[in-house]
């Protein structure tokens, strides 16, 4: 019998099954309550908008080069579009520095595949987002957890690198409502990173798949417009990577997101892509763009206007059924609230129990965790429940942790 094992390449046994993937499956059932999946809520897609996109397309000539083959930087209106978009966040850039993906999470593949020889180290936050752990265990790095807060210096990252056997490549986050808490860097810790970056002469990868949803308080510049302030207003002198997502504000399945960096980066994720899969999907692009040139800033003020109701209704029904011991984040945008149990309170063991006796579904925070640990978090998304719904959830959920933990 052949081994598929002995032939597989060692990285392989890095790829693993993602926890949230697998609990999608339960968004089928519909008994289950579910706040696993953090996605957008289909209801708010702008389907006719999009609608009238594709039969824009299909009746006149654009369609033959919506069906051909394309250049591998993307569709050049919707690059020059962006490049507009990120004025207006404080990033001068042209469309050279715009480099489209199919869904940001390809773009952090890139990435991983572009900075990680294995042992070499990535900087990340303990939680981070699971897909980006997801992406870059397939290169065989070490990880070292990333703090913006403390007295934690330069060299000590360096040196741990070192005794790893490698050398610290980037740091990766999500500074605007994170997933999976929901938190935001303040504009301090944003100048710290860069700092750090610029002393480890490394790369920043910023994660803005969800800096479009602020529902309160005051936006912070993206770490990618501050370095630029800070570097004299050419982006080819900067280090942060932005990696920018149209999934949570127009349409997750047409697989459209984008990597906005200096020129010198995209020219090497351009090369990755051409042996990758030549191009994003051309039809899906000038659909994108067609609907994001009329219509994007209504879209987004609507799923604000949805989220946000959803967002204080879970922090209502938290604060009203949680039992002492428990806590969480309180966001100010996004699609996620992180819980911590108490101590010796295991999530995914109440995540069994969830299920089976109160029919509502979470994500236990280990796996978020890149040294396994968190085992007493879990994470919550108020994106597709309604408030009705939410408070039911929380109710049942509040009711099992008193069960388990006996508290008050």
């Amino acid at each position: 019998m052949l081994n598929w094992e002995d032939i597989f390449a060692t990285r392989s046994s890095r790829m693993k099954a993602s926890e949230i993937r697998e609990l999608l499956k339960l968004l089928d059932r519909p008994d289950i309550i579910s706040f696993a999946g953090g996605i957008p809520d289909p209801a708010l897609f702008p389907d006719q908008d999009f609608k009238a996109a594709y039969a824009d397309i299909f009746s006149g000539a654009a369609v033959n080069a919506a069906l051909q083959y394309s250049v591998s930087e993307g569709y050049k209106p919707l690059r020059e579009w962006l490049v507009a978009e990120m004025g207006k966040i404080g990033v001068t850039c042209t469309a050279d520095n715009v480099f489209i993906v199919s869904g940001s999470q390809q773009g952090l593949d890139y990435l991983g595949k572009l900075f990680l020889s294995p042992g070499d180290t990535a900087l990340v936050t303990w939680p981070t987002y699971l897909g980006a752990l997801q992406a870059f265990n397939a290169y065989e790095p070490t990880y070292d957890q990333l703090t913006l807060t403390g007295n934690r210096t330069p060299d000590s990252y360096r040196k741990a690198a070192q005794a790893a056997g490698g050398k610290v490549k980037f740091a990766y986050l999500s500074a605007d409502f994170s997933n999976p808490t929901g938190e935001t860097v303040d504009r301090a810790g944003r100048e710290k990173l860069i700092d750090l970056a610029d002393e480890l002469d490394i790369a920043i990868i910023e994660d803005a798949a969800y800096q479009s949803l602020r529902y309160d308080g005051e936006a912070i510049p993206p770490i990618l417009a501050l370095e630029l302030k800070r570097k004299g207003g050419d982006i080819n002198h900067t280090r942060t990577i932005y990696c920018g997502s149209f999934s949570k504000t127009l349409a997750p399945g047409l697989r459209v997101g984008f990597v906005v960096a200096n020129t010198e980066v995209i020219r090497k994720l351009v090369l990755m892509k051409q042996a990758a899969d030549l191009h994003s999907s051309t039809i899906n692009q000038m659909a994108i763009a067609h609907v994001a040139e009329r219509g994007f800033e209504a879209q987004v003020q609507k799923i604000k206007a949805a989220y946000s109701k959803r967002r204080d209704a879970m922090l209502h029904a938290l604060a009203t059924y949680m039992p002492q011991g428990v806590r969480w984040t309180r966001p100010e945008g996004g699609m996620f609230i992180w819980v911590t149990l108490p101590d010796g309170v295991d999530g995914a063991s109440l995540l069994a129990k969830a299920i089976e006796k109160k029919k509502v579904a979470f994500v236990p925070g280990k796996a978020f965790h890149a040294d396994g640990s968190g085992a007493n978090t879990f994470r919550m998304s108020f994106s597709c429940a309604d408030e009705k719904t939410i408070d039911e959830g929380i109710s049942r959920l509040g009711a099992l942790i008193r069960e388990e933990t006996g508290a008050a």
